[in-house]
Parts: structure tokens; sequence; C-alpha cells
């Protein structure tokens, strides 16, 4: 398996073999069969999570499945699907997600598992939509937990420790559009000075920097139900920032082709063609990249920026882009907006590994002691410090304990973690 890496390339797998079962009955065989074992969605973490060296089981080839319940509001799918796979045939029934990623090219176990989210004020991560999922255990014995099940706000963020999750159950609702509207150079001050007022201008709003400057950002992106647009607001907040619409279509990374994004100008389309920032057809972001991502309360998001800005002369030369966005609270354990609104900081590098995590270690001294590291991204925090920051840490473990007794589901990652 020596060939087989992560979407960026910066991993190589050290997993003995990798298996692509093809029923129930071959991934429980698989799984039983193995010493060490753990599952491969799309390859988008950046980090070795995901590795083992056992067996890698992907689950891409099983039975697909998109089910949408009698009552029309939930829809019931196979893990390894794709956001992008599973949003045209809701769109086609009428129905639609709550939020998507950035990009819909990440399968929805994946996402879920290490706390992915979208953005929006009052729109919690992807695994907020779960509210069912099943599990292989390693035991080969399937389970099932719904919410109020007093294990199931452990079970829906899990790292991949609990089993192999094959179906989840998400909530839908009617299907909705969306416009997206693109402006540049916001002023850093005005934003900073009243953080909420921007980030609520919209149903998701992004800023994008490359720290370039430090007086303004590049771009501000403004994606907006049509049945809750407010114009006028949103063009107040705009003139307060001193942002200018865009000329023409953009790309989050200043010079990049912006054809693989999705429509923007203020043209309505359907939700999952403009919640992501990229369209599925093309290959998103910049490729060949690296990426870490910090998650901070929504009380020390101005500090945690402002930290950033600080050092912006370090961060610039190694950086595509840097996002901000919002993610509402939840009380999934190991969420990285458990317990409060967040607001994420992700940070696109050039692929320069080893000067990027020589650079980390510095940007999370400057952020606020209550960041969260996003689990499939490239951090240096201390895993004691990590652990430190989930007030459920403890009775995580012991739910993983319980449904993974021989640790076959636990990795390297997992045992520096303290799992």
């Amino acid at each position: 398996m020596s060939s087989e890496r992560n979407w960026a390339g910066n991993l190589v797998y050290g997993a003995a073999r990798l298996v692509h079962p093809e029923s129930l009955e071959e991934a429980r065989e698989a799984i039983v069969s193995s010493e060490r074992v753990r599952m491969l969605g799309t390859r988008h973490s950046f980090n070795d999570i995901a590795d083992t060296d056992g067996a890698l089981i992907a689950l891409d080839r099983m039975p697909r499945a998109i089910e949408i319940s009698a009552a029309r509001d939930s829809v019931r799918v196979s893990s390894a699907l794709r956001y992008g796979d599973i949003a045209p045939a809701l769109e086609a029934a009428g129905l639609a997600l709550p939020n998507l990623a950035s990009l819909p090219h990440i399968s929805v176990a994946g996402a879920v598992a290490t706390g992915t989210h979208g953005s929006g004020d009052r729109i919690g991560s992807l695994a907020t939509a779960v509210r069912a999922l099943t599990l292989l255990t390693a035991s080969g014995e399937t389970r099932e937990l719904r919410r109020g099940d007093p294990r199931f706000d452990g079970a829906v963020v899990s790292l991949g420790a609990l089993g192999a999750v094959i179906e989840l159950t998400l909530d839908v609702e009617p299907t909705y559009a969306v416009a997206q509207h693109v402006y540049e150079a916001p002023r850093w001050d005005a934003i900073l000075a009243d953080l909420d007022t921007v980030t609520g201008a919209g149903t998701s709003v992004s800023i994008f920097s490359t720290w370039q400057r430090t007086d303004a950002a590049d771009q501000l992106w403004i994606k907006q139900r049509q049945r809750d647009d407010r114009a006028d607001e949103r063009a107040a907040v705009v003139a307060l920032l001193g942002a200018l619409p865009a000329a023409g279509k953009r790309h989050p990374i200043l010079g990049a082709d912006p054809q693989a994004c999705s429509e923007q100008g203020g043209v309505p389309g359907p939700w999952f063609e403009r919640l992501p920032h990229f369209r599925l057809a093309f290959t998103p972001s910049a490729g060949l990249e690296l990426q870490s991502a910090y998650l901070v309360p929504r009380r020390d998001a101005v500090a945690a920026i402002e930290a950033v800005r600080g050092l912006a002369s370090r961060i610039a030369p190694l950086l595509l882009v840097n996002e901000i966005r919002t993610v509402r609270a939840d009380d999934l354990w190991l969420s990285s907006s458990y317990g409060a609104d967040a607001v994420a900081l992700h940070f696109t590098w050039r692929p320069d590994e080893p000067a990027v995590r020589a650079l980390l270690p510095e940007i999370e001294a400057a952020l606020p002691d209550s960041t969260r590291p996003h689990w499939g991204k490239i951090s240096t925090l201390d895993a004691g410090e990590v652990r430190a920051r989930y007030p459920r840490w403890g009775d995580f473990a012991a739910l993983a304990a319980s449904f993974d007794p021989e640790r076959r589901f636990v990795n390297r990652r997992l045992e520096m973690l303290g799992l």
C-alpha cells in the first residue's frame, strides 16, 4: 500500500492493505478479521487520523442508498456517499440539507466524524444534521444510535473510534434558493469593530485574506437564502466596511481560475449550487495544498483574528488563503463548536509541510487557549492541550472503550490523544 496517498498527497498511508467491500457481509468480514482497522472516506484529511498499520476499509463500493422518509423530514444515506451525490437527489424531491461545506466532494461519514462544517451564525456543523447512525463494531455487531439515546451526542463526531459508520440519517427541509454576493477589500478595523454584524449579514458569510496587507481583507462572500434576503441590511454592512462589489467572478485564492467556483453575482440558484464555494465537477481550492483550521468561541474571535493579523508577515509567505466563518453551538461531545458558537479560522497553505509545521506553534501560541484544532487538519498543538479543551473527553474515552474494548479502531493518532 506504499503508493496510496491522501487527497493532498502529503501523507502516504501505512496500512498493510486497502479493502473495498461490496456488501455489509464483506465489510463485517474485513473488520472482524483485522487486528487493526480504520475507515477511509474521500481522503480529505490532511493528517493521519484515518491511517492504520492494519487494514484500511473504504465503503465506496457498497450499495448506494438515498431513502427519503415518508414524513419527508429526513433522508437515510450510505455513509461513503459524497454530499455532491446526495444533493441532486434531494433537490429532485423538492428537499434540501440545512447546510453544506465549502466543497461537495467529501463523504458524509468522514465529514461528520471530524466535525466538518459550513458557515452560518444560525447553522450548526454538518454533524448537527445527523438524527441517526448505524455502526458496524469490531465484533461484527450492527448498532443504531438515534437522537435521544444518552450515547448519541458522543457517537456522532467520533473520530472513527467506535466502529465503521455504514449509514446515517440526516435532517432535511423544503428546498430553497441561495444567491451569492462577492465584495472586495473590506476594512479589517471595521470588521473587528462589529464582527457579529458582519457575520450576520447573510445566511453564510466568509472573509478571505492572504494577509499580504493588514488594513483590509481580500474578499467578503455573502450567501443568502432568497426567502430571507435583506438587501438593504447587506448593503449597509458592505458600505460600513468600505467594500466594493467584485467586478467579475472570483476564486477565494487571488489569481486562481474562478471557473471551479459556484455562481456569484447575486444570481439565485439551488442551495447545493451556491452554499459550497466549489463545483463538484472541478478540483476544489488549489488542488495541491495543505490545510489547518482552528475554531474559537465567538467571545474570543476578535482576539484570535487580531493574533493572526499580528503574525501576518510570518504567515503570508506560506499562505494561499485564510478563510474566517462561523458555526452555531451544539451538544456533540467532540464537536469543535461544542457548548459555544464558534468562529473558524481556516488556513490553506502552500504545499511545504516542514515550513508549515515550523510556523504552526507560533500561531497556536498566539491564539486564545480556548482554541480547538480541526480533527482532520494539520496542527502541532500538544495532545494533552487538545483533550483539555473538550469537557466531555473522559466520557468519550469511556464510550469508545465500550464500543471497541479490543481497541481495533485505535490508531497512532488516537493513542497520542489518549484513547
